[in-house]
């Protein structure tokens, strides 16, 4: 699609937008938008460092998505850092601590 028709498309209300006009301006979002790197990682299957809250990452493969950031994901491995506390009530070292998970869904928060 030529970048003048995606111009024109953008500058309209959506509500004016027929139903394949806007099916292309989303196709033309996940592919040149921010979107696009998870497109890329789900037709190469390379996997993703997703920062999730609570300090936690994910580093998986992206099997779907939408538009709202929900996620499929398969071979995730979720890793944080745990700081436990000592007999005496001070922090003790850092440990890093991760587990597997074969299949995950991560809704987008609302």
């Amino acid at each position: 699609m030529s970048d003048p028709k995606i111009q024109e498309l953008l500058t309209k209300p959506r509500s004016d937008l027929t139903e394949y006009e806007i099916a292309q301006l989303e196709e033309h979002e996940f592919s040149a938008g921010p979107l696009s790197i998870l497109q890329t990682a789900v037709r190469s299957h390379i996997q993703v460092l997703i920062s999730i809250r609570n300090n936690r990452k994910l580093l998986a493969r992206v099997k779907a998505f939408d538009r709202h950031c929900n996620m499929v994901l398969e071979n995730v491995k979720e890793m944080w850092t745990e700081t436990p506390r000592l007999a005496n009530g001070k922090k003790g070292r850092p440990v890093n601590k991760d587990r597997f998970i074969s299949k995950m869904c991560v809704p987008a928060r609302r």
